[in-house]
């Protein structure tokens, strides 16, 4: 465990914890489950790249511009766009990290789904790990 600066928040999606966990916000006994260190920041990267700007309504340019080819037809400029939004989202919304690479690939029994590989370093700690997001176009 580190030294508490990548920190700890909520577990995405909400849940309820252990009741008898010594962390969270109490919630008639129950906790709400709550992740730390490298698995907070690995969820505040899903949900960097889950949101469409626009969709927070007070805080409207937070998250990926990925959202506005979701009609695009899989094609290497569209793989390039992706790449593109995903490091500008990342290196703008994740200070934490350092983003390695991002590749981006038709999966092949499904045509209209992208799969996004992100490789990201943890600036306190040095640790890498990779991250493989779905994205669909219609």
């Amino acid at each position: 465990m580190g030294d508490g600066f990548l920190g700890t928040g909520w577990k995405f999606e909400l849940s309820l914890g252990d009741p008898d966990g010594a962390t969270g916000v109490g919630l008639s006994g129950h906790r709400i489950a709550e992740v730390s260190e490298e698995d907070n920041v690995r969820q505040s990267i899903w949900l960097i790249l889950s949101t469409a700007p626009g969709e927070r309504v007070m805080r409207p340019d937070f998250g990926c511009g990925i959202h506005n080819l979701v009609f695009a037809t899989p094609s290497p400029r569209t793989m390039g766009d992706v790449i593109r939004e995903v490091k500008v989202a990342l290196i703008r919304w994740e200070p934490r990290v350092d983003v390695l690479g991002v590749d981006v690939h038709v999966e092949p029994r499904e045509p209209n789904q992208l799969v996004i590989e992100i490789e990201v370093q943890v600036r306190s700690t040095n640790s890498r790990f990779n991250l493989v997001y779905p994205f669909y176009l219609s």
